[in-house]
């Protein structure tokens, strides 16, 4: 019996790491919703999660880059998008959950290109 418990701690440790390694989504104000209006200057279809790099003028009209975090490529794919679905140049409104900290970047909850919605919601 002990050594099933010896053999069983460190494969648990092992799961234990293995899931906490993936991070979460503490960092967004999920609580808050924020809409932008810009361009996009750069879309990145990469593996964990696909980047959104989209310029939105502030207050003073100064453009100002923005990070938005969305899902993974496999399941975006799954809610109808491409890795060609937003391009550099296209026009976006992108509905996101602000960070916390008040910098500019967001999980995305959905994106308009050129007054089409991509995909589905995350």
């Amino acid at each position: 019996m002990k050594v099933r418990i010896l053999v069983a701690l460190p494969l648990l440790a092992a799961i234990a790491a293995s899931a906490s390694a993936h991070h979460s989504f503490a960092m967004f104000d999920n609580q808050k919703e924020m809409t932008l209006e810009g361009t996009i200057k750069e879309f990145q279809w990469t593996n964990p999660h696909t980047w959104t790099q989209v310029m939105v003028k502030d207050a003073s009209g100064k453009e100002v880059e923005w990070s938005i975090e969305g899902g993974s490529p496999n399941s975006l794919s799954r809610n109808g998008w491409k890795r060609t679905s937003i391009k550099p140049g296209d026009k976006a409104v992108v509905l996101i959950h602000p960070l916390k900290d008040g910098s500019p970047g967001g999980s995305l909850m959905s994106i308009s290109v050129n007054g089409q919605k991509v995909g589905g919601q995350r």
